[in-house]
């Protein structure tokens, strides 16, 4: 192959990658921020679930492992529960969102502060879900979409 020719592969293969990274930069924000949504609240609800449904070894979980400051065991049990199931479903139909991306940021913060400080990973890859969702907002796909959509002054 000549050097004119490598020339003219090189530069065509760096059209259909500029090509191909341009299709990515048009998948709509909505998709992502769908996704998100789903994937924080999946972790939240399924812990949720799953102190919902062994209440004596949530109870006891609270005051032997995660020993939270300032509130009682049972208390702490019934508002991380009630924030886990409430939050999450709130995030999967996309309804209240970014309220119900603040309790979950605390929770985290909480997490993180008193309880598994080592697991700072995970808090940051959930905080930073989080976050993103409360300044971005919920997306097309949800149903504060279709509330502000419905609420919005028509054009003439």
């Amino acid at each position: 192959m000549t050097t004119a020719a490598c020339r003219g592969t090189a530069v065509a293969s760096r059209f259909a990658a500029a090509g191909w990274i341009g299709g990515l930069e048009r998948v709509p924000l909505a998709i992502h921020l769908l996704l998100f949504r789903l994937g924080v609240a999946g972790v939240f609800l399924k812990a949720g679930l799953v102190k919902a449904s062994s209440w004596e070894s949530t109870v006891a979980l609270f005051r032997d492992e995660y020993r939270v400051p300032v509130l009682q065991p049972a208390l702490a049990a019934v508002l991380a529960t009630t924030v886990e199931l409430l939050c999450s479903t709130m995030l999967i139909v996309g309804f209240g969102t970014r309220l119900a991306t603040l309790p979950l940021l605390g929770m985290i913060a909480t997490i993180q502060l008193f309880v598994y400080p080592s697991a700072w990973t995970e808090h940051l890859v959930w905080g930073s879900i989080l976050l993103f969702v409360l300044t971005r907002g919920p997306g097309a796909v949800s149903l504060d979409h279709l509330i502000a959509r419905a609420w919005m002054p028509r054009r003439p």
